[in-house]
């Protein structure tokens, strides 16, 4: 015998490489579908002798029992028939034969034959190689068995996986709907529950029932011996079973196609009959029918040696009976509703539709709109409400506030869900009757950006169709919990459908602590079970929104046109008041909300928090984000250089930052940016391609690459003594970051804010901060602040005073030598000379400085008129100067500095009891006048003798005093566990440790002395000096880095320019020495603030300047730019990265004239007589 080659011919791919798709397939009871990973050519090797089974049945009318037996522990598959083993001439080896594919690739594979001459057992191994003696014995009935163990290293697998002995198992499903009601057939000792095709059909369509949101009704029909038909209803797309002689044409063919093209002929003309679809098709039709097919043919013939799909032609299937009329028209009135219903669906990808939708029943359908696609996934409609009355739509992205806005209509999802609703623009409606549906229902998450979502869809309908919000019960909201609380000891579990009440909740315990509970965050909905427990309970979770008459002024709702009209100023005066307002959550037990308290309380209180996120506080001039990743690095001590991405992970875990890992990311490399603009003190030490200021930081390297760690100055403006004063803030039950931090000196005037949110911006340059800490001592001296001037670190330009706030100049400049050169840096600084005509630099001697740098485009204003920040209380404030700000620091700063000495000594004290403790302990243990090894007893001795009065050094506590009595009461109560002085090591018991105790304690009550003796102004004094020196330390460094980069840049840059000279010779055209042409070099240098470095270019300075005084004429036409340059190199310039156009600040002007300078030549040629301009940065 020989082995088959070419695997993939006979029995598909072999290869690791699997298919992984969703196939039907038998598990737990059940036939469902779902996504399975399986090699082809292994389970079409057991598909062979199934087949084979089935084909004994076809020659041998007297099998009747089918048995399969898969043993998954010892890799081993069985199949069992009884019957005749051999037909007419068929001899023992052809029966062996017809498994050679299989036998080939097994490791272990035998046949047994049982018939009048007894059992022949035939055994192989080693894939054929290893032919066994035949062995005979006598037996009693006849029948086959083939067993064999499949070589699962050639399919490279190591067991026979699950997924593939549920396809198995389906497999001999499909056996016993073929085979029909005279055999039995079993699956490992399990009889199947059927034995017929019309059993096959409705086990198959009443498991497939449990996962389609629809009834599946269906009808059978025997048209020969030779044909079963079975057809339901699919969910959009055509789907068919199919066996041809017991082969499963999964793919379908002709014979499916024989059956398919009678049934949609006739119900199309039925749905025709109807007048209801003008354009319906046979393809419309076909795509709504579920087919099973079991033929019976002759010598049928395949698409492959697979036999997935049949190509017999139609007149050579022997399948003479057609569908009768009678046969037909039961079909079509079992169908036919539910294909009407499904005709008027609309057809989008994501939708589910209700049944009833559009229809005669449409008022009480519900469409259900999610909160993006995980939600919609988690909705369970089809599972736990009835499929006629809800659909449900997900809503992926955020809906634009379309008020006024022209690109509604370009928006798809907008238009998806006008169709769905059957909305039609400018129709005025009095009810829903018309719609598509009669209720809308929102399901979001009960979060602030819940809370947008469901203000945005508001004020989608409120804006074209602000009728329908009056309709009752029209707009609803189904709730979820956000937090669950679950105490294992006491068997309890609660739920809380807002932030409000579970704060309402934690206040109620009251001393009791919330240690004992779980306290668990749902972002989004959780477990199928839950969402079944949710909808289940659908009358107490959803509420209806209400009108209110006392909202609506000349037709129009006050409060929904305040949150969403474009009047920025009552819009801030809203905000602004909103303590007044008590935003939260509304009561959604009530079951009916008005507008305008959603709008007053949960929208603005999304208002609120949106803008935390941009804004920061006045206090530490941090944002949300940036505050709960300082916390974090505090508290993991990033004294280490540590990967971005493993504090991203720190930041979500343990400050519940419930924020995707991009944003986390991108906050931490913000604060650990250090090029010129970005930050003045960078909070965190960069370790890579953190960005630069040619793309205003956005070119930084994949936050996976990144380390960084916290810089040595951070925490001398966040004293360590202060973390116990502030107010930490709980998330999820956890304590987290604080509400905010208390540095030495206003963070947010050092380095400045440039931040917009809904309706607010803000804008404050940065200051030096030493200047900072000058106008903080003449506070502290209450001297008058002097104004301050903004500055930003590795700046070199000017910046002046200026009526409308300061100027910002760049550095320009004459000089004689001729400089060029390529390699380009963008780091520091923006460095370009241009080359004037000799005819025109007289012109330009003339003219001052100022005079060219306003012709050049190198100056610029900032603005303090902008600054909006939140206050100590939480409020957003309008600061009119940087000295507002810094005067309510320090009073606040103040404050705390008195807190803190309060809690210092508070603290010291504390020390000094628990050291005079271990004195006396270790005291009376080595002199041995107390037994420690009667706990109770000695501790009262221990306690006698701490009240007992000792001799006072100087500068001790007195003891004696009122105070003293009172703190020993206070140690009494609270010193009840003593564990620290049971834990003492051995050593310490001696006279050398009592010794060196004594000397401490003096030594701490001279600093509690010298602590009483500090006012809490010295100590911020002392704070800002110690600053001050570690901050001077810092400049340096910097200072010598930059100017270590600058040298590099330029040696780097010298040579490309000498390279570039030997490598090309000089044009016939160009002068010997162009020396005596002057150059005017600009230098400007920039902050950096989002902004982005010109490329190098070459462009003429006169036709620059001309450019300038034309106000009409913005830049070079394409034809004007095209004549002068006649070497252009698009490729050069076209390589250039775009950046997306954001809100810049005043910086970005400069920048945007380098890059219409550098646009004018892209191609960077040093080849004209008349014009030469190089850039670089440094």
């Amino acid at each position: 015998m020989e082995k088959r080659c070419e695997p993939d011919t006979f029995i598909d791919s072999i290869k690791r490489k699997r298919k992984i798709q969703k196939q039907w397939v038998y598990e737990d009871g059940k036939i469902v579908h779902r996504k399975i990973s399986y090699v082809p050519g292994l389970y079409n090797i057991f598909d062979i002798i199934l087949v084979h089974a089935a084909d004994k049945k076809r020659r041998d009318p007297s099998m009747n029992r089918l048995r399969v037996k898969i043993d998954t522990k010892m890799n081993e598959i069985s199949v069992y028939h009884n019957g005749a083993p051999l037909i007419g001439d068929e001899t023992f080896d052809d029966v062996i034969n017809n498994f050679d594919l299989t036998n080939s690739y097994s490791t272990c594979f035998w046949v047994e034959l049982a018939d009048e001459c007894g059992i022949s057992r035939q055994e192989f191994s080693n894939n054929m190689d290893v032919k066994f003696e035949r062995v005979v014995c006598k037996v009693d009935d006849y029948s086959t068995m083939v067993t064999f163990k499949p070589d699962l290293t050639k399919f490279e697998m190591t067991c026979l996986e699950e997924d593939v002995v549920a396809l198995m198992k389906k497999r001999v499903l499909d056996m016993a709907g073929c085979l029909g009601d005279t055999v039995t057939v079993e699956l490992i000792s399990e009889v199947i529950p059927f034995n017929s095709f019309k059993g096959y059909a409705d086990f198959f369509l009443n498991c497939a029932q449990e996962s389609t949101p629809f009834p599946l009704p269906r009808t059978h029909a025997k048209l020969s011996d030779s044909l079963e038909i079975c057809l339901s209803l699919s969910d959009g797309k055509f789907q068919q079973v199919s066996f041809v002689n017991s082969i499963a044409t999964i793919k379908g063919g002709t014979h499916v196609d024989y059956i398919t093209k009678q049934i949609t002929t006739y119900i199309k003309k039925e749905v025709l009959k109807m007048k209801e679809h003008v354009n319906v098709n046979a393809d419309t039709v076909k795509n709504r029918l579920w087919v099973f097919v079991n033929a019976r043919i002759d010598n049928p013939t395949f698409h492959s040696q697979t036999k997935e799909m049949l190509t017999t032609k139609p007149a050579r299937l022997g399948l003479n009976s057609r569908l009768t009329h009678g046969q037909k028209s039961e079909i079509a009135k079992t169908l036919l509703p539910r294909i009407r219903i499904c005709l008027k669906r609309t057809h989008v990808e994501t939708h589910v539709e209700a049944m009833l939708a559009g229809g005669s029943e449409r008022g009480k359908c519900t469409l259900i709109l999610t909160h993006g696609e995980f939600a919609f996934a988690m909705a369970g409609v089809s599972a736990w409400l009835d499929p006629d009355l809800y659909g449900v739509f997900p809503l992926s992205s955020k809906l634009l506030n379309v008020r006024d806005s022209r690109k509604l209509l370009k928006k798809k999802e907008i238009q998806i869900l006008m169709t769905i609703l059957g909305l039609v623009r400018n129709k005025k409606y009095s009810d829903a009757e018309s719609l598509r549906y009669g209720r809308l229902m929102i399901m979001a998450n009960q979060d602030e950006d819940g809370a947008y979502l469901k203000g945005l869809l508001i004020n989608f309908i409120y804006s074209f169709w602000p009728s329908l919000l009056k309709v009752s019960k029209f707009m609803s909201v189904f709730t979820i919990p956000i937090i669950k609380a679950s105490n294992s000891k006491e068997g309890k579990e609660l739920s809380f459908d807002s932030m409000q009440q579970y704060e309402d909740w934690e206040k109620d315990l009251g001393n009791t602590s919330t240690d004992d509970w779980e306290i668990e965050y749902c972002k989004g909905f959780t477990a199928a079970q839950e969402v079944k427990e949710y909808f289940q309970d659908l009358g107490e979770r959803r509420a209806y929104f209400v009108w209110d008459d006392d909202d609506e002024q000349d037709g129009t709702s006050t409060s929904i046109e305040l949150a969403f009209s474009k009047k920025a100023e009552e819009w801030k005066a809203w905000v602004c008041n909103s303590q007044m307002m008590q935003p939260g959550t509304c009561n959604y037990e009530s079951k009916s909300i008005k507008y305008r308290d959603f709008v007053n309380k949960e929208l603005l209180f999304f208002s609120m928090k949106n803008l935390q996120r941009f804004i920061p506080s006045m206090v530490d001039g941090l944002t949300l984000g940036q505050r709960k990743t300082l916390f974090c690095s505090f508290k993991m001590k990033l004294t280490k250089p540590t990967e971005v991405f493993r504090l991203t992970t720190y930041v979500a875990l343990h400050s519940f930052f419930h924020d995707d890992e991009q944003s986390i990311a991108s906050t931490i490399i913000g604060m650990a940016q250090d090029f010129v603009g970005s930050n003045n003190i960078n909070l965190l030490i960069p370790y890579g391609q953190f960005g630069t200021r040619e793309l205003g930081g956005k070119d930084h390297a994949s936050f996976r690459k990144l380390c960084n760690k916290l810089n040595c100055v951070t925490r001398l403006l966040f004293p360590v003594d202060d973390d116990k004063l502030l107010e930490y803030l709980n998330e999820d039950g956890k304590s987290v970051e604080p509400n905010w931090y208390i540095p030495i000196i206003p963070l947010v005037l050092v380095n400045g804010c440039h931040a917009m949110g809904t309706c607010f911006s803000s804008d404050i340059p940065k200051y030096h901060p030493c200047e900072i800490i000058e106008n903080v001592r003449r506070f502290l001296n209450k001297e008058e602040m002097v104004p301050m001037k903004p500055w930003y670190r590795g700046f070199r330009g000017t910046i002046k005073k200026s009526a409308k706030g300061y100027t910002i100049n760049g550095l320009v400049e004459r000089i004689n030598e001729q400089t060029s050169f390529r390699q380009i840096g963008v780091y520091e600084m923006v460095d370009f000379k241009v080359k004037m005509k000799p005819e025109k630099i007289a012109t330009t001697e003339d003219e001052d400085k100022e005079e060219l740098r306003r012709k050049f485009n190198l100056t610029c204003t900032i603005s303090t008129s902008n600054m909006y920040l939140f206050d100590a209380e939480g409020k957003i404030m309008k600061y009119n100067s940087p000295e507002q700000i810094l005067e309510e620091f320090c009073r606040l700063r103040q404050e705390y500095y008195v807190k803190r000495k309060e809690y210092l000594v508070k603290n010291f004290k504390q020390l000094l009891r628990s050291l005079k403790m271990k004195q006396t302990f270790i005291t009376n243990v080595v002199y041995a006048s107390c037994r420690i090894y009667r706990r109770a007893e000695f501790l009262t001795e221990i306690l006698k003798k701490v009240k007992s009065s000792e001799p006072q050094v100087a500068g001790a506590i007195d003891y004696g005093s009122e105070e003293q009595k009172a703190d020993e009461q206070e140690t009494v109560a609270t010193l009840g566990d003593y564990k620290y002085l049971s834990s003492l090591p051995l050593e310490s018991f001696t006279r050398e440790s009592l010794v060196k105790l004594e000397a401490e304690l003096g030594e701490k009550k001279k600093e509690l002395k010298t602590l009483k003796d500090t006012s809490p102004d010295s100590m911020w004094l002392n704070d800002l000096m110690l600053f001050e020196k570690e901050f001077d330390k810092l400049q340096k460094i910097q200072t010598e880095e930059e100017r270590n980069r600058s040298i590099m840049l330029k040696r780097k840059n010298d040579f490309a320019i000498d390279a570039k000279k030997l490598s090309q010779p000089r044009k016939n055209n160009q002068k010997e020495a162009d020396d005596d042409i002057p150059s005017l070099a600009c230098h400007v240098e920039l902050s950096g603030e989002k902004t982005r470095d010109s490329d190098n270019a070459v462009v003429d300075a006169d036709d620059l300047v001309q450019e300038k005084a034309s106000p009409a004429k913005k830049g070079p036409t394409k034809a004007a730019t095209t004549s002068k340059r006649k070497n252009v190199q698009p490729a050069e310039s076209a390589g250039r990265k775009k950046v997306r156009k954001t809100r810049e600040s005043p910086f970005n002007e400069v920048v945007r004239n380098l890059e219409y300078m550098s646009d004018s030549d892209p191609d960077g040629d040093n080849d004209s007589d008349d014009e030469h301009l190089s850039g670089f940065m440094h």
